[in-house]
């Protein structure tokens, strides 16, 4: 073999062993911790303390947030848990055969796990193991249109739930292992799959992957989960470093005509456009609520995804959709200037982490924020956010 040859495969094998590595460092951006901190999936056992702490003081926004959840109905000790064999939800949740009992009872069995920790009063943590045990002893499946979805709505609440009292209540959970089994085979085998659907679709299904896997120290579907959030969330917030056009997932389309057809027919690009802004900001609220709770997720796992691309598009959608939620004057450039408001309280997680703790200036955000406080319980699967994590240091 001749030295220039020699040389050349050199170079081929040193370029191929680079590729390699950046391909590794990429893989591991959300990569599974040797070993996963629980309380580990929204909240962290840091932050339940600071929230407690600041409750039994008295102090602010945490107090007037707590003693609003614990008015709303979802945690009377009197509510009963309405637990479905088959919940079958079609398109917008029509028909409706336990699919907002489902949701309601898991944000309930979050609450009482929250007013548990806060309280140390253990009657709150046995409504919210009755709650998990109820339906653990009777789901067995999801159907219709919205099956995906609504796995993946419930889905990210429950673990939240789980994880708190399982990790801080030593009163005993008998049915603990029935609970994780449920979890494992009724909700993680559709949510893992994600979705070629809306981008709203396949973060909150992955924002339940992710859970559940922290619930389960799954490590291998947590790096699955992540993997797909890795790619979904570049593809579903725009960057003008993107270039002309916004990145896709996989299984997106690839064509002009398809991306600004998917992108519900919006030609014209800028920071913090997300797929679904000129559809509608409540479902686009559903997206940005994921990317922040899954992000927050892997902080509290020792990887923090707010510091980098991750954060910055989440930083950017914040901010844009939050100036016309407030009212701004739409452009006619921008979903033929017309929006339909909306965006929920899904800003409380993604503002703290990213302006409180990490500084940066969010003024319209911020704005957002304060109007909507006390965030309460009043959508799908994102409750009570400013007692979890306004101004949260942790």
């Amino acid at each position: 073999m001749s030295k220039r040859v020699s040389t050349s495969l050199l170079v081929v094998a040193s370029v191929l062993a680079s590729l390699l590595v950046v391909g590794s460092v990429s893989q591991q951006a959300g990569a599974a911790p040797a070993a996963f901190v629980h309380p580990g999936v929204l909240v962290s056992r840091a932050q339940l303390d600071h929230i407690r702490s600041q409750v039994n003081s008295g102090a602010q926004p945490q107090t007037q947030a707590y003693q609003a959840m614990m008015s709303d109905g979802l945690l009377s000790q009197s509510r009963a848990p309405h637990p479905w064999s088959v919940v079958e939800c079609g398109s917008y949740s029509n028909p409706n055969y336990g699919c907002t009992d489902e949701r309601q009872d898991a944000l309930a069995a979050y609450g009482n796990a929250l007013a548990w920790y806060i309280t140390q009063n253990a009657t709150y943590a046995k409504k919210a193991i009755s709650i998990m045990d109820a339906w653990s002893a009777t789901i067995t499946s999801h159907t219709n249109s919205n099956a995906p979805l609504q796995t993946g709505w419930a889905g990210s609440v429950w673990p939240r739930a789980a994880e708190i009292i399982r990790y801080t209540y030593g009163g005993g959970w008998a049915n603990l292992s029935r609970f994780a089994t449920m979890l494992r085979n009724v909700y993680l085998p559709v949510v893992i799959k994600g979705s070629n659907s809306n981008g709203n679709w396949e973060l909150t299904m992955m924002e339940a992957a992710v859970g559940i896997s922290v619930f389960l120290d799954d490590k291998a579907s947590y790096d699955t989960a992540m993997a797909k959030y890795m790619l979904r969330v570049p593809a579903y917030v725009y960057l003008s470093s993107d270039g002309a056009l916004p990145k896709t997932a996989p299984g997106g389309p690839t064509t002009r005509d398809g991306i600004i057809s998917y992108w519900q027919g919006q030609s014209t690009f800028v920071n913090g456009l997300t797929q679904e802004t000129c559809r509608d900001f409540t479902h686009t609220g559903y997206g940005i609520a994921s990317i922040s709770d899954v992000a927050e997720t892997s902080r509290i796992q020792g990887n923090d995804l707010y510091t980098g691309d991750i954060g910055t598009r989440l930083r950017y959608a914040l901010g844009f959709q939050a100036q016309y939620e407030l009212g701004a004057a739409v452009p006619s450039w921008l979903c033929g200037g017309s929006v339909k408001r909306g965006l929920g309280p899904v800003t409380e997680v993604g503002y703290n982490a990213l302006a409180y703790r990490l500084g940066n200036v969010m003024t319209n955000t911020h704005t957002l924020v304060m109007n909507n406080r006390p965030a309460g319980d009043n959508i799908l699967f994102v409750a009570w956010e400013t007692l979890t994590h306004g101004d949260q240091p942790n």
